[in-house]
């Protein structure tokens, strides 16, 4: 059946929010939320092979490590496997005393009694109850009316409150979610919510949790935020709620829909590490967190080590972390573009000579290394590579500087070896294009350096002597100039005939240190106007300018 040409006749705009004074556009995130992770119930039901104890237990510990202080372990009620895991969490010590385990349960009496007997002997654990409440649920799965579905709320309530009662050494939380709140009318969800504080009778300094679910995103994030911040003006007692939010990605603005209703006023963000949970997945933390890093805002969530992270989660949920996940997919911060990479090569090198510490490098919002990956990732090189890319390559791998104009030169080469291999170049592929090119540390050198010395002339002059290899077969030669390198020059033509004239030369150390090796660069024109680059490379800065005349003869004595 195609796509509908008229998709009006089946459905529906999502109606706005009369909310004509909203706050929340004008406002910035300044503090971060508080955090709960649901990995382990929302995104191990959403997964092929849901998480054995094993997989559960490791990744609790990468939540416990990574900083989350609220962390939803499970559904105790679905099934004995879930209610081991939970109470074996508990009972082993393993949770620390600054993170409170939450556990979730429909509002029946019987599920809720089991959620409190999973966590007994836990020193503080969050109950967090739920029922749908929208017009769908009530009419279409439940049939029933306003009433009756405020009533489940209630009657849940009121069973939480006697069973906590019941284990008074344990530090009780309560949650509650009108499950479905995006799609359901906002003054119902505000009278099932106030109808559950006042069984519950929360506090200032014991506050209920009242977490308002996108269980499907329906609306754009602005409606969200609408809906959010409309709750929060008009629910009483508002300073006794801590209000949460549940996003899902239905609509890929799962994130956008969050950080939105934080500025509506919310206290607290509920999801899922990379954004694992049904259908299209939950509030992705990593990225939520992230984006608060990059704009001053400390998350406190340490993904110092992302590539680790990711190995822990890939693992436990038998899901790749997609390349271009924001900050964590294996391709986020690498450039293939020729303009992209000459952009990003140049914030690099911008960095180190600015006072400023603030970060501004082109295309990279965030600095890899702050998460721990190395910036020899973030340009790599192909088909659709400029000279930037392969530059930048050299430099990492080997300290090379090449100068703009050689650049230029040896792009060509690396451009034919992309084509002729068809893949990503690696730093070694880059390594070999650039000795064959220029005759660097290579054997198959017509002119070879063997052994050198320089003497100073009575007029000033410079005189090369040397032993230089032809195609294999050793020969003295001699030459004076005003330099070095114009003696070798000399020597080569009166002893070749092969004439070249300097354009340029540069040359800088490729390391640091006492035992610092030096890379010399020489552009040269043949007797027929063509451009000829030499590269040398020695621990000696002198034999390094001596070996770039002669990796410039080797190319000049090639054909066009």
């Amino acid at each position: 059946m195609p796509m509908l040409r008229n998709p009006s006749a089946k459905y529906s705009p999502f109606p706005q929010v009369s909310l004509t004074d909203r706050q929340w556009p004008t406002r910035t995130i300044t503090a971060p939320p508080r955090w709960l992770s649901t990995d382990l119930r929302d995104g191990n039901q959403a997964i092929v092979d849901p998480m054995d104890a094993h997989k559960k237990t490791r990744f609790f510990d990468l939540l416990v490590e990574v900083g989350l202080k609220e962390i939803e372990v499970g559904f105790p009620s679905a099934g004995a496997t879930e209610f081991d895991f939970i109470s074996g969490l508990v009972k082993s010590g393993r949770v620390p005393e600054d993170v409170l385990v939450q556990v979730l349960t429909q509002s029946r009496e019987d599920l809720i009694r089991t959620s409190f007997a999973s966590l007994s002997g836990s020193h503080a654990a969050i109950v967090h109850l739920y029922n749908a409440v929208s017009p769908a649920w009530r009419e279409v799965v439940f049939g029933m009316t306003r009433d009756q579905v405020r009533d489940i709320a209630v009657h849940g309530a009121k069973v939480m409150r006697d069973e906590a009662g019941k284990q008074p050494a344990t530090d009780w939380h309560f949650q509650y979610s009108p499950e479905t709140f995006s799609t359901a009318e906002l003054d119902f969800s505000l009278e099932v919510c106030e109808a559950v504080m006042e069984v519950l009778a929360p506090t200032r300094d014991h506050p209920i949790i009242l977490n308002l679910p996108a269980t499907v995103e329906a609306a754009t994030p602005n409606i969200y935020a609408d809906q959010v911040e409309y709750f929060i003006r008009n629910l009483p007692n508002r300073d006794s709620a801590v209000i949460s939010l549940h996003t899902h990605n239905d609509r890929g603005t799962g994130v956008a829909a969050a950080e939105l209703a934080l500025m509506a006023g919310a206290d607290r963000v509920e999801g899922c590490l990379f954004g694992n949970g049904e259908r299209t997945g939950n509030c992705c933390l990593v990225t939520m967190a992230l984006n608060m890093y990059t704009q001053g805002v400390d998350p406190q969530l340490d993904f110092s080590d992302i590539d680790r992270v990711i190995e822990t989660v890939e693992y436990c949920n038998e899901l790749p972390v997609h390349q271009r996940h924001p900050y964590g997919g294996e391709l986020v911060y690498t450039a293939f573009s020729g303009s992209h990479q000459d952009a990003i090569k140049k914030g690099f090198a911008a960095l180190e000579s600015q006072n400023d510490p603030h970060w501004r490098v082109p295309y990279l919002p965030i600095d890899p290394a702050d998460l721990g990956r190395s910036y020899e990732a973030v340009i790599r090189v192909n088909s659709q590579s400029g000279k930037g890319g392969f530059a930048w390559v050299l430099e990492q791998d080997q300290g090379l500087k090449l100068p703009k104009k050689m650049q230029a030169d040896f792009s060509p080469h690396v451009q034919r070896m992309a084509d002729a291999v068809g893949r990503e170049l690696n730093a070694a592929d880059i390594w070999e294009a650039f000795k064959g090119a220029y005759h660097v540390q290579t054997s198959d050198k017509h002119f070879q350096l063997v052994d050198y010395e320089e003497r100073r002339g009575s007029d000033g002059s410079r005189l090369f002597t040397g032993t230089i290899a032809v195609e294999g077969r050793e020969q003295t030669v001699s030459g004076r100039g005003n330099g070095l390198i114009s003696s070798v020059l000399t020597t080569i033509e009166d002893t070749f005939g092969l004439s070249l004239e300097v354009v340029d030369y540069t040359e800088h150390a490729l390391t640091t240190g006492r035992d610092s090796r030096a890379a010399a660069y020489l552009e040269c024109r043949d007797a027929g106007g063509r451009t000829i680059w030499g590269c040398g490379i020695d621990e000696d800065v002198a034999t390094a300018s001596v070996r770039a005349v002669l990796s410039a003869a080797n190319s000049a004595i090639e054909p066009n």
